[in-house]
């Protein structure tokens, strides 16, 4: 992987720093996993502070719309934002239920749709679609069906799985040879 700095090939962090990287992620992983409730609670208190944010910008954007419909819509759109954060900030468990309850029914959705185009396109490796499909389906039926339980510990988990996979992959890319990485 080579990076870009305007117009101009920057140096690649050296391998020990990929590395190192990459164990913190993996620890702190395995730290996450190890008190799922804990990284629930902090996971929708850190997109509750995020969704206040957008919230504030949304509104102040709405300040710069044509016409006082743009106006209105953008506006009502940013105090949702920030009444959605105030509540997940506020009530960080009551945020993680409503968050694991919106996202299986989005995997299910997306599931679906998944399955409907891998289907269609089943000549053209279609069948990974309907994997995909499959997995994202089957994952938002556990998360809805074992709702509100699943609220309490999915985003911790889904969090902490991240991270090790996500440090996974700097170890791997830090064990390559330079020439490789360069």
């Amino acid at each position: 992987m080579t990076a870009y700095e305007n117009g101009t090939v920057s140096s690649l962090p050296p391998t020990s720093v990929r590395i190192l990287l990459g164990l913190v992620l993996i620890v702190g992983g395995i730290f996450v996993l190890g008190d799922l409730a804990l990284a629930t609670v902090i996971s929708a208190i850190v997109i509750g502070v995020t969704a206040i944010v957008v919230g504030a910008f949304e509104m102040m954007h709405a300040f710069w719309m044509k016409g006082w419909s743009g106006f209105i819509w953008q506006f009502l759109l940013g105090i949702l934002y920030v009444v959605f954060g105030a509540m997940a900030v506020r009530q960080p468990v009551s945020g993680a239920l409503v968050l694991t309850y919106v996202l299986g029914l989005l995997l299910v959705a997306s599931g679906v749709v998944r399955l409907f185009v891998g289907v269609r396109h089943w000549s053209d490796v279609g069948w990974t679609m309907v994997l995909s499909g499959t997995f994202g389906f089957l994952a938002g039926l556990v998360l809805l069906t074992g709702w509100p339980s699943t609220g309490l510990w999915v985003l911790g988990f889904l969090l902490g799985i991240d991270l090790i996979s996500h440090g996974m992959a700097w170890l791997t890319y830090g064990w390559l040879p330079t020439a490789k990485t360069a």
